[in-house]
């Protein structure tokens, strides 16, 4: 570059330059021929290729197999307050866009990578904003970030109270930090006595313990999925596997289910769920049953049980490495197969996967196997992903990661 620059800079492969200018803004340990000295952990670094080409600026993890997250591709981008904020107003003003008025109180208000912030999540529960820090180098910027987080939401007139930090994400350990939570205390305001708080979403309001939920204490990605849920549901008997707090079970019962029985491994998680339901006045249309799945839906055949006509799967992630994919295809086949087994004849089926490794080709081909061995067949209704506050940036395959179908059993 012709221009003076303050930041140390590292020449990278030319399989690392490819992934770049593709739009990937991760760097690998393996993808870097040089790097300064004593360059600081957490630093922010120009990247080069070989020949001598500017081709972003972004975060060093000395730590990490993902040496560099690029933060920007603009070569006139300093890395100020007035940059971190500008990232911040753009997030939201996407987020007014693309979600409706109402729905802003519960979404996601930052997406990481597909926000322009490798390594960053930030959600929001009414007026709580939980965080979670992946990268070295946004970790030790956090007295800078979050301020300038508030700022940007508060400048539009919402009201947010407090940052929880939800750090205790195993993921950090490769970078070298810590795991903890906790809220993140800002000059001159005090910190909540309570860690749990209630979020209103496509009418069904839901209590939130973000210090103990699963990630940061609720899933926000399929909020327009439970919507389509609710839709089907009404008049039908709905069985909801894997159902965490409630949320699609909930649904269907508040679209006009006859009956629902939510299940899941977890007790203090169907504890939640029925405490949604009682928040909702539908514990007269509920049941619940703390079992695992994978257990409970051979003995419903075994007991010949014809009880559901809508059956929804809502699995964890089986799978977090390509590594696992294959042995996690089982269990999804398996799960897929039991289902349409236990449906009448012209039931409904809702299955997904939230495991960006489980490549939708890959997904798809285990129900068309599982339809198979089961004997019956599938009619799409509807092939969804994410809700848009988790948004899907292209050349980053990471962030496509959720796969929800809609089918009648035929």
């Amino acid at each position: 570059m012709k221009q003076s620059r303050p930041y140390p800079g590292l020449i990278i492969t030319k399989k690392g330059q490819r992934s770049i200018e593709a739009g990937h803004p991760w760097v690998y340990a393996g993808e870097v021929l040089s790097c300064p000295e004593n360059t600081e952990n957490g630093a922010v670094v120009d990247v080069f290729s070989e020949k001598g080409t500017w081709l972003g600026a972004g975060l060093l993890s000395l730590h990490s197999l993902i040496r560099v997250r690029l933060l920007s591709r603009n070569a006139n981008d300093r890395f100020d307050d007035g940059f971190w904020l500008r990232r911040f107003q753009y997030a939201w003003a996407y987020r007014k866009t693309v979600l409706e008025p109402q729905e802003l109180t519960a979404c996601r208000v930052m997406f990481g990578e597909a926000d322009g912030l490798p390594g960053l999540t930030v959600d929001r529960f009414n007026d709580i904003l939980v965080v979670q820090t992946l990268s070295y180098g946004l970790d030790k910027r956090k007295a800078q970030l979050f301020p300038l987080l508030l700022r940007a939401l508060r400048e539009d007139g919402q009201e947010i109270r407090a940052i929880y930090q939800r750090d205790d994400e195993a993921l950090r350990e490769k970078e070298g930090l810590a795991q903890f939570k906790g809220f993140f205390s800002l000059p001159g305001e005090a910190v909540p006595a309570e860690t749990s708080t209630e979020i209103l979403e496509n009418g069904v309001k839901y209590a939130v313990d973000f210090e103990n939920g699963q990630k940061t204490g609720f899933f926000l990605d399929q909020k327009y999925n439970r919507r389509a849920v609710g839709r089907l549901a009404q008049g039908k008997r709905v069985l909801d596997c894997f159902t965490h707090t409630g949320s699609f079970a909930l649904n269907a019962a508040l679209g006009g289910a006859e009956h629902v029985t939510a299940v899941d491994v977890s007790a203090p998680a169907v504890e939640m769920a029925r405490k949604n339901a009682r928040l909702n006045a539908l514990e007269t249309k509920m049941d619940f049953l703390c079992a695992d799945v994978f257990d409970l839906l051979p003995r419903l055949l075994e007991e010949k049980r014809r009880d559901w006509d809508f059956i929804i799967l809502d699995p964890p992630a089986f799978t977090k490495s390509r590594r696992t994919a294959a042995q996690a295809a089982k269990g999804y086949k398996e799960i897929n197969y039991r289902a349409m087994r236990l449906l009448l004849r012209g039931g409904y089926l809702a299955t997904c996967s939230c495991s960006h490794f489980m490549e939708e080709p890959r997904f798809l081909g285990l129900i068309a196997a599982a339809a198979r061995d089961a004997g019956v067949q599938l009619k799409q209704i509807e092939a969804r992903q994410q809700a848009p506050d988790h948004p899907i940036l292209w050349g980053v395959p990471e962030t496509n990661y959720l796969k929800f179908y809609l089918f009648q059993v035929v």
